[in-house]
C-alpha cells in the first residue's frame, strides 16, 4: 500500500517526460526524408474557462485579501502546513490550490525558497499546473471518500519528495470524506512531516468537522461582483478578438452569479450563439431573458392594477422566448433592488443597471411603500415555486400576477388591528384598476386592487391631511410611538419599542439609551419627525447615564402579559381547567368583549400599569 502511490506517481512522471520530449524531427540536422510521415493530430478546442485559468496569484480576480495574507506569510516565512479554501463553485478554489502548490515548490535560478512572486515558469511549474507532477498529488474526495484512500496518503507522507521542495496533497471537495476518513487524517494533519503540505478545497464548509478546520489556515474565496466579472469577460473577449457589447457582458456576468468559471462558460456559449459576436439581444435569447426595460414595464403595470396590460405584456415576453420562471425571478430581483433603494444609501449606484434603469428605479421606489414591496417579494417567491412545478408555467405565472395585483396593497396586520380597535368606522373606496395601457402616474402613489373592498370594516381609513391640520399633542413617550405608527414608519416604530430604553421624557426633550444593534441615526429621525408633527422644536439625545433607564416598551408589554397570565393561573376556575387537561397552558389573556386576536394588554391605557396596581384590579376587568 505504501509503494502504490509512489509507484503510480513515478510512472506518471515517466509518461509525462516522454510526452514532453522534443520531437527529433524539429531538431537541427534532422533529415525529414529519413523519418516516417508523422501521424495527424486532432486539434481539440480548449474552452475559455481552461484557456484563461490563472497561473499566478496576480491573475486571480476579486481575491485581494487572500493574496495579501499569503504574500505576507510567504515573505515572513510563516507558511502553514495545511490550507482550507472555501467558496461557491467557480471562484477558483482548485486553481488557487495549484498556484499555491506551485509557489511552495517554485524553483528558478537564484530562487531557493517558497515565494508567491513567480517571474516566469520555474522547474516544476508546468507539471504542477497540468496536474502531472509526481510530488503534487490531487485527490477528488467526491469519488474517493473512504478510509482506505486516506490510509494511502498517511502511508506515503513518510517518504521525501522525489524532485520538488514539498510534497503537496490537494484534496478537492473534502467535505465528501467519510467520518472515518476524517478521523484517520486528524493526527497526520496536526503534525505532518516538514516536507508535506495539505491543501483542501470545499463548497460546503459547514460539513467539514471543526477538528479538521482548527488544524488548517482557512481562506474564504468571495463571490465575484458583476463589475469584476464584466471586466474579466471584457479582457477575455479582447484577447479572443471577439466584438462584445458591454450590455451583453453585464447580462452574462449577472447570470454567472459570482462564478468566474460560469461566466467564461456562458461567454463561450454566447460567442458560438452569435457566430463570433456577443450582442445583448442574442444573449437574452440564449438565456431566455426578457428585455430589462420590459421587466420594469411589467412591474409598473402590476403595481398600477392594470391586470389586462400586465397579462398582455407577460404573454408578449413569453412569445419572444422569455421563460415565465425567469420573468418572475427578474421581478423578484427588481423588487429586492427597489427595497434596497429605499433603505440603503448608494444602492442606486449599481453598475449592473443602466442610467435609465436607475432613474426609473428611484421613481418607483419613491412611490411604493416598504409594506407593499415586502408583500410583493413574498408572493413572488411563493409564485416562483408554483411556476417551476406547474404543467403550464405561463398560466401559473399569469395567476401569480393576478394575485399580486389584487392583494399586494391590502391593509397590513397592524393596520387591521388599528381599524378593529377604532371600530372600522372610517373606510376608503376600493382602488380602481388603471385603464389598460395607461402608464401615467402623475407622481402619485401606485394604487392596487385590494381584498379589503369586500370587507368595508377592514378597509384602511383615508388620511385627512390639510394645510390647517392641528399640531399633534405629544404628552407621553407612548404618544411618540403612536405618532410614528400612524405615519407607518415601521422601522422607527420597531426601534422605539424594542431597541431603546427611556431615560427621561418631557415635552420638547427626550433622553434615550440605545441597545446594542440600534443605530443612533434614529435620534435625528425622531427629532425631525416630532418637530414636523408638533410645530415645536424637540431635542432627542443619547443619555450619558442609562442606569435609571426604564425597560423597553416590548419588555414592559411582555412583563404585563406574564403578570396577567399569572393572575389567570391563580383563578380557581382556570386551575380546575388546567387540572382536567394535563399539559395545557395559557396562551393568551383577553378581556371580555375584545375581538379575537387582541389580548388584554390591547385594552389597557397607553401607560402600562405598575405591578401593584395590576394586583388591585378586579378579576373581571
Amino acid at each position: 500500500m505504501n509503494d502504490s502511490v509512489e509507484n503510480r506517481a513515478a510512472s506518471a512522471a515517466v509518461e509525462a517526460e516522454d510526452a514532453h520530449r522534443p520531437d527529433p524531427a524539429t531538431e537541427p540536422g534532422f533529415d525529414l526524408g529519413d523519418a516516417p510521415a508523422p501521424r495527424a493530430r486532432a486539434s481539440g478546442y480548449q474552452v475559455l474557462a481552461r484557456k484563461y485559468r490563472p497561473s499566478v496569484f496576480e491573475d486571480l480576480v476579486g481575491q485581494e485579501a487572500m493574496v495579501r495574507t499569503l504574500s505576507n506569510a510567504f515573505d515572513a516565512g510563516r507558511i502553514a502546513h495545511a490550507f482550507m479554501l472555501t467558496g461557491v463553485r467557480g471562484v477558483g478554489k482548485t486553481t488557487t490550490a495549484r498556484i499555491l502548490a506551485r509557489a511552495l515548490n517554485y524553483e528558478k535560478s537564484g530562487i531557493e525558497a517558497p515565494t508567491i512572486h513567480m517571474d516566469g515558469p520555474g522547474i516544476h511549474c508546468d507539471a504542477i499546473m497540468e496536474s502531472r507532477h509526481v510530488d503534487v498529488m490531487e485527490m477528488d474526495a467526491a469519488s474517493r471518500t473512504g478510509i482506505d484512500d486516506i490510509r494511502e496518503i498517511i502511508d506515503s507522507v513518510r517518504y521525501l519528495p522525489v524532485s520538488a521542495r514539498y510534497k503537496v496533497y490537494i484534496i478537492d471537495e473534502v467535505h465528501m470524506l467519510s467520518r472515518q476518513a476524517f478521523n484517520g487524517l486528524l493526527k497526520t494533519l496536526e503534525e505532518p512531516p516538514a516536507h508535506v503540505k495539505f491543501i483542501f478545497a470545499t463548497t460546503e464548509i459547514r460539513k467539514v468537522p471543526v477538528t479538521v478546520l482548527s488544524r488548517c489556515q482557512r481562506f474564504d474565496l468571495r463571490r465575484l461582483s458583476v463589475g469584476e466579472l464584466t471586466g474579466l469577460l471584457s479582457g477575455v473577449a479582447q484577447k479572443e478578438d471577439v466584438a462584445a457589447e458591454e450590455a451583453a457582458l453585464k447580462l452574462v456576468a449577472r447570470a454567472a452569479d459570482g462564478s468566474a468559471r460560469d461566466a467564461l462558460s456562458l461567454l463561450d456559449r454566447a460567442i458560438a450563439h452569435g457566430e463570433g459576436h456577443v450582442r445583448e439581444a442574442d444573449v437574452r435569447d440564449m438565456l431566455g431573458l426578457a428585455d430589462r426595460a420590459r421587466i420594469f414595464d411589467l412591474f409598473d403595470l402590476v403595481m398600477k392594477g392594470d391586470i389586462g396590460g400586465a397579462l398582455g405584456e407577460l404573454r408578449a415576453q413569453y412569445d419572444v422566448g422569455a421563460d415565465p420562471a425567469v420573468v418572475l425571478a427578474d421581478l423578484a430581483e427588481l423588487t429586492h433592488w427597489l427595497t434596497r433603494l429605499k433603505l440603503v444609501e448608494g444602492a442606486g449606484d449599481d453598475v449592473a443597471m443602466s442610467e435609465t434603469e436607475r432613474a426609473r428605479g428611484r421613481d418607483m421606489a419613491g412611490r411604493l411603500p416598504i409594506r407593499v414591496l415586502s408583500r410583493v417579494w413574498q408572493m413572488l417567491l411563493k409564485g416562483l415555486g408554483e411556476v417551476q412545478g406547474a404543467a403550464r408555467p405561463i398560466a401559473a405565472a399569469e395567476m401569480v400576477l393576478v394575485r399580486i395585483a389584487y392583494v399586494a396593497d391590502g391593509p397590513g396586520p397592524e393596520e387591521l388591528i388599528e381599524q378593529l380597535k377604532s371600530g372600522g368606522a372610517a373606510s376608503r373606496p376600493a382602488p380602481r384598476p388603471a385603464p389598460s395601457g395607461d402608464a401615467s402616474g402623475g407622481g402619485s402613489r401606485a394604487q392596487l386592487r385590494s381584498v379589503a373592498a369586500a370587507r368595508p370594516e377592514l378597509q384602511e381609513p383615508a388620511p385627512a391631511i390639510s394645510a390647517s391640520a392641528p399640531a399633534a399633542d405629544i404628552r407621553t413617550f407612548q404618544d411618540v410611538v403612536a405618532l410614528v405608527a400612524a405615519e407607518r414608519d415601521i422601522r422607527l416604530k420597531h426601534a422605539l419599542e424594542a431597541g431603546v430604553r427611556l431615560v427621561h421624557f418631557e415635552p420638547g426633550r427626550i433622553e434615550l439609551g440605545l441597545l446594542e444593534g440600534t443605530s443612533n441615526t434614529i435620534l435625528g429621525e425622531l427629532s425631525e419627525k416630532l418637530s414636523r408633527a408638533t410645530g415645536a422644536r424637540w431635542l432627542v439625545s443619547l443619555a450619558r447615564n442609562a442606569d435609571a433607564a426604564a425597560p423597553t416598551l416590548r419588555e414592559q408589554a411582555q412583563s404585563l402579559e406574564e403578570r396577567l397570565k399569572d393572575r389567570a393561573r391563580a383563578d380557581a376556575l382556570v386551575k380546575a381547567a388546567l387540572a382536567v387537561f394535563p399539559g395545557a397552558e395559557i396562551v393568551e389573556v383577553r378581556e371580555p368583549g375584545l375581538p379575537a386576536g387582541l389580548g388584554a394588554a390591547d385594552a389597557l391605557p397607553p401607560e402600562i400599569p405598575p405591578e401593584d396596581n395590576l394586583e388591585d384590579m378586579e378579576p373581571d376587568e
